[in-house]
This record gives C-alpha cells, structure tokens and sequence, in this order.
C-alpha cells in the first residue's frame, strides 16, 4: 500500500518519493494479509497468475505464492520490495518483485488470472486512475478478477480529512464499459495505530 494521519498520499504531505513511506513501519503494514483477503483465498477466489499492485512489503503476494500460485508483486518503493523479497527468502515462498509504475500495467506485456489491490485505488484521480484502470483492463486476462480494497466515505474524516475517501458511486462510474462488478461490500483494513482499522470498501470485478 503506496495510516496514521495525515496519509502520505494526500495533499501537501505526498512523499517526495516512494520510499519515503517505508522510512519507518507504515501502519497498513501489519506483518500479515488483510483479513479480507485472507478469506479470500480461504475461499478459493485468489487463482491463476496473481499480480499484486502497490504490494508494499509483499504480504499479499506472498499469500498468492504460499497457494503454490504464480505470483507478482509491484511497487515503486524499492525499500519496501526489498523487504518483500527477504520476508520471500525467510519463507521459502517463490515471488517475483518489480518496481513498476501502476499507471503503466501495460508496459509489463504480460497477462494475469487475479489482480490483488490494497490501498492503491484510492490514491488516483482524473487521468492518474483512468490510466490506472486502463492498465488493469490490459493485464488482466478475459474473466480475470480485480480484488480491491479502498479508503470508503464511511469513514470519519478526522484525521483523514486529506485522504480521498470513496464513495460506492465513484467504483461503480470507474468500473463500466469491459468490467462487471460481482460485488461491493463494506469491510476493514486493518492497521497498527487503530484497533478499529480504517472502514473500507472490498470490491470484486469482473473483466468482460
């Protein structure tokens, strides 16, 4: 993911480089997956070859790679794919890292079954997400799943006024023409500031 507030991404506090997110522990950065994509590997919707944008530390691909799937992880920061490939090393989990650019997913040439996203989406607006989604449309194989979970309008703006909140229209407005949206469901990302976590949306789509 590239919290204790005021987020990194927003407004006069953007990092003026990646890494500078990972100068210290970040606080989605919890040593585990997000509970909501742990049930959703439990259950079976994590398949194929897995690309996990903005991965961070590698968690997620890290569980991609533990069901024995193929699996990527990208990144800008190049601290914390550092760090994913020794927690890759310390686990005996294959997974291969890439510091790439989300906004350019078609540069990678390259097809996948599922695409993971924790906290990425909600960092991009106008252009920078239209290019974003159009990257995913372009690596993302017919009937591939985008797997996301995002900042949600329900929660409260203290301390989080700089974040770009999402509202359940705004998803289903991005996600049109070539996707079908299977699901949008309230959920939490945890985080290790707040027991409560941060109130998010878990999407499930469909490419078409």
């Amino acid at each position: 993911m590239t919290g204790a507030p005021p987020h990194p991404h927003s407004g006069s506090t953007r990092p003026k480089a990646p890494d500078d997110l990972y100068l210290t522990p970040p606080p989605w950065d919890i040593g585990r997956p997000q509970p909501a994509f742990q049930a959703l590997a439990d259950a079976g919707a994590i398949r194929g070859r897995v690309l996990d944008v903005g991965c961070g530390t590698g968690e997620h691909t890290l569980l991609a790679a533990g069901l024995g799937l193929d699996a990527t992880g990208l990144d800008l920061a190049s601290t914390a794919l550092g760090a994913a490939e020794r927690k890759a090393r310390e686990r005996n989990r294959p997974a291969r890292f890439l510091r790439n650019d989300a906004r350019s997913l078609a540069e990678l040439g390259e097809s996948f079954d599922t695409v993971l996203d924790c906290g990425l989406f909600h960092i991009f607006t106008g252009a920078d997400r239209d290019a974003f989604v159009a990257g995913l449309r372009s690596v993302l194989a017919l009937g591939g799943r985008y797997l996301m979970l995002c900042f949600s309008d329900r929660q409260p703006a203290d301390g989080w006024s700089r974040v770009h909140r999402v509202t359940r229209d705004e998803i289903t407005a991005t996600f049109t023409a070539g996707w079908r949206i299977d699901s949008i469901e309230p959920d939490t990302i945890d985080i290790t500031t707040d027991p409560d976590g941060i109130r998010a949306w878990l999407v499930t789509a469909t490419r078409i």
